[in-house]
């Protein structure tokens, strides 16, 4: 980071071997933001978990911050309760829907129940195919499929 005071949230698209979740981290305030389409807990996915708070630990020792006033254990995990797919295989777009959705409100907390300009039990298709058709156009204007 630039600036060591500046806090940011920071997107990290997670593949768990078989399915895509997204995890949005403030490391200033030590808080990860944990949203799962599938609605699981973090603890299903222990070695995901071990190594973002071995990198928010790495990242604290790197900004000389005294483990003695923060404590070892002071990472905030947060589960927040977004949509949820109802097959298999949306999970990628879900992630990338979670992702455009806080980006496009510019907040830097998550509300657990997620944000109100987007709340719902679980996507339309046609939200589910908007964010497929983003996805495409982002992908051509790159020049990837060529």
């Amino acid at each position: 980071m630039d600036n060591k005071d500046a806090e940011k949230l920071f997107f990290i698209p997670f593949n768990t071997g078989g399915h895509w979740l997204l995890l949005a981290i403030n490391p200033i305030q030590e808080i990860v933001y944990y949203l799962d389409s599938l609605g699981n807990d973090w603890t299903t996915y222990p070695d995901m978990k071990v190594l973002i708070d071995t990198v928010l630990q790495a990242f604290r020792a790197q900004r000389d911050i005294q483990t003695s006033r923060r404590g070892a254990n002071s990472i905030t995990w947060i589960k927040v309760a977004c949509p949820q797919q109802r097959n298999q295989i949306d999970c990628g777009y879900f992630m990338l829907r979670f992702m455009r959705d806080t980006l496009a409100l510019g907040r830097l907390k998550i509300p657990t129940d997620y944000f109100d300009e987007f709340k719902c039990a679980f996507y339309t298709k046609d939200q589910v195919d908007e964010i497929k058709e983003e996805w495409c156009q982002f992908m051509i204007k790159l020049n990837v499929c060529s």
